[in-house]
């Protein structure tokens, strides 16, 4: 990717452009770490990009001066050096004009990400101070912060994500913006909102994030059932960390490089204790069913957010799943390998492990399903089914929900080891149908 943006930077420059590298591939240059992607920053309009790399210009935001460039199969942003006009939804600018390369930069939102670079020179263009700021690990906005918010209100949520995903300490000027323009967070879409969240839940920091979210308000704002968490108490003989707040940022900090899945798992997989808290006769904490109701809440959350129907399907699978592991040293061989086939499976260990971590530290079940799985083979776990719809339908039976129910009950006792092999199985389910269907047949008569 640095190679195609370089070559998109050299052949600008050659035909009298101002063009650099910009924003945030510049910061993680500068950082040693790896850039997602390259945007490219000219004095070029659009038309001149256009004209340079002909058949290979996608004009996709002619408007704000962005054009997709196309080489060696990498797509690579090239941006007019512009400012911005009045911003008035709190989203997009009603305009834009073409300027200079400082103008550019101080329309930015942090001044971490409103540097630039020239790979031809080999030098950082620096307008905004964003260089110490970033030697310093600290987060500040461009220019009169409140105004950065009130340009776009997702750059409150924006400040936090860079906290987590690069551990900086937001500048107290900075830190104050936000919590005074956190309110106005809830005008923006809920797609906008899912993708911010998203992507600070998988972020290094997400925990000292998440504290910052509670403090500056917009948690309760946006997920009002994470922040009723605190001080929710818990049995201290299971959970000696302290309340569920407590327990469920711990198990955030615990996770190895989820995906947006696991984490909004993690986050989400305790929700349900404090709508189910009560105090049994000897005084012991209950959460009964709080797995059930916790995945409730969070499909009604993640539906609001806007995910897509798998990703809740599987968060919320998840979530209801997560209390089930304390059953396994007790669990039949069929229910085990049921258990180890689920899709989330991967994900369902890694959550039990970092809420095991996150309360009592046990990890005795967590080693004994790894064990138990590494000793069985794929097939094992998840095997070809012997009987199919199409076997239970050339025995007479007629399509509906008791096929389902022989099919579910065929593949359990395959599962268990019922059977040697599918012949058995087989024999198995002519009995059933044949039996089934004697008794539909009296049912008729008699009706």
């Amino acid at each position: 990717m640095r190679q195609t943006a370089e070559m998109i930077v050299r052949k600008l420059q050659a035909a009298g452009h101002t063009a650099y590298f910009a924003g945030g591939c510049v910061r993680d240059m500068l950082r040693e770490a790896e850039p997602h992607d390259y945007d490219v920053a000219t004095s070029a309009t659009p038309a001149e990009v256009e004209a340079l790399f002909p058949g290979r210009a996608d004009l996709v935001g002619k408007s704000f001066g962005v054009v997709i460039v196309r080489l060696d199969g990498v797509h690579v942003e090239v941006a007019t050096f512009r400012v911005d006009g009045t911003y008035l939804d709190g989203r997009r600018p009603d305009s834009v004009q073409f300027s200079t390369p400082e103008e550019d930069a101080k329309r930015r939102d942090f001044t971490v990400n409103a540097l630039f670079y020239d790979p031809v020179e080999d030098r950082v263009i620096d307008y905004v101070g964003g260089r110490a700021d970033l030697e310093a690990r600290i987060l500040r906005a461009v220019g009169e912060p409140r105004q950065r918010f009130e340009e776009d209100r997702l750059r409150v949520l924006r400040a936090i994500r860079f906290v987590s995903a690069l551990g900086f300490q937001i500048e107290p000027n900075t830190w104050a913006a936000v919590k005074e323009s956190a309110r106005a967070v809830t005008v923006v879409s809920p797609e906008r909102i899912r993708d911010e969240l998203s992507k600070w839940l998988v972020g290094e920091h997400r925990c000292e994030a998440l504290d910052l979210l509670s403090e500056s308000g917009i948690l309760m704002l946006l997920l009002p059932e994470v922040e009723k968490m605190k001080g929710v108490e818990q049995p201290p003989q299971f959970h000696p960390e302290g309340d569920v707040f407590v327990h469920t940022r711990l198990v955030l900090s615990h996770l190895r490089q989820p995906g947006y899945g696991l984490a909004w798992a993690a986050l989400l997989h305790d929700i349900g204790k404090p709508p189910t808290f009560s105090v049994d006769e000897t005084g012991r904490f209950r959460f009964n069913g709080h797995e059930t109701v916790g995945a409730r809440m969070a499909q009604k959350i993640l539906s609001r957010l806007r995910f897509s129907n798998a990703d809740i399907e599987a968060i919320t699978a998840m979530i209801a799943n997560h209390m089930s592991f304390k059953d396994v040293p007790q669990m039949r061989v069929g229910t085990l390998k049921k258990l180890m086939a689920r899709d989330t499976f991967a994900d369902e260990i890694e959550l039990h492990r970092a809420d095991c971590l996150g309360s009592h530290g046990d990890l005795g079940i967590y080693d004994l399903l790894r064990e138990r799985r590494a000793a069985m083979s794929v097939e094992e776990v998840k095997p070809e089914p012997w009987v199919r719809g199409a076997d239970v339908l050339a025995l007479g039976m007629t399509p509906g929900p008791s096929v389902g129910c022989l099919l579910k009950a065929a593949y359990d006792q395959q599962l268990e080891g019922v059977w040697a092999g599918r012949e058995n199985a087989l024999e198995w389910l002519r009995s059933e149908v044949a039996q089934s269907l004697s008794s539909r047949k009296q049912e008729d008569l008699q009706s």
